[in-house]
């Protein structure tokens, strides 16, 4: 099943700033904080060496730059994460999705590298790995899409044949042909499977309920389009 949603249902699922878990996601672990500080630290120091040392004044706009740079530590998250907000929401239209897991399976990716030293003195590289789980959704139309995230522990409820509803993005009105999927959402687990946040949470499982109570009051009644309402 397939729902098309307007922008302004859109606009509240992928909002423009950062959300409060986006924030949380983007805040990173404490070495990305670290260079956030570091950053903040470095231009309060090139503007107290442009306004004390060098004597330039240009007025209050030296003073909210330095306040700018030194408080990057702490609205970073919100501008890395709206960007990525900004990736999904360049999609003009979008969708509802419900459908099955067709399919999973684990797989080991690479994420990253690491140059250290060993007791010996020689230069080795460690590989940084992480286990993700893959899905395979569908519905009887016969769409398909694949799905990556980190393995989590509550991962192991998901079986194939579970619901899952996801959000779809397109540049195409009737969603032909679909760009971008978002966060994956079990309903009878009440479980998400997903990286970054993407979605307002709690507005996509109203979305999910009105939708449900939708398709089963609609042989008491002629169909509503959720659009409409």
């Amino acid at each position: 099943m397939l729902v098309p949603l307007t922008r302004e249902k859109f606009n509240q699922l992928i909002p423009w700033i950062a959300t409060g878990p986006q924030y949380k996601y983007c805040w990173g672990k404490f070495p990305e904080f670290l260079q956030r500080l570091l950053i903040s630290v470095v231009a309060a120091a090139i503007i107290l060496l442009v306004k004390v040392i060098l004597r330039l004044d240009f007025g209050s706009i030296i003073f909210i730059l330095g306040l700018f740079g030194a408080f990057y530590w702490l609205w970073g998250p919100v501008l890395w994460a709206s960007i990525r907000n900004a990736k999904c929401r360049k999609y003009k239209y979008s969708g509802f999705f419900r459908g099955r897991v067709l399919d999973w399976w684990i797989t080991e990716e690479l994420i990253g590298k690491q140059e250290t030293v060993n007791n010996k003195g020689e230069l080795v590289i460690v590989e940084n790995r992480e286990k993700r789980i893959n899905l395979e959704l569908g519905d009887d139309s016969g769409f398909t899409a694949e799905f990556q995230a980190p393995l989590r522990p509550n991962h192991k409820e998901i079986v194939r044949g579970q619901m899952a509803e996801m959000l779809v993005l397109s540049n195409r009105p009737d969603l032909s042909r679909i760009e971008e999927i978002t966060d994956i959402y079990i309903p009878n687990r009440n479980l998400w499977v997903s990286d970054y946040p993407y979605v307002q949470r709690d507005f996509f499982t109203e979305v999910s309920r009105r939708l449900r109570d939708d398709r089963d009051d609609r042989p008491r009644r002629r169909r509503r389009s959720y659009d409409d309402e």
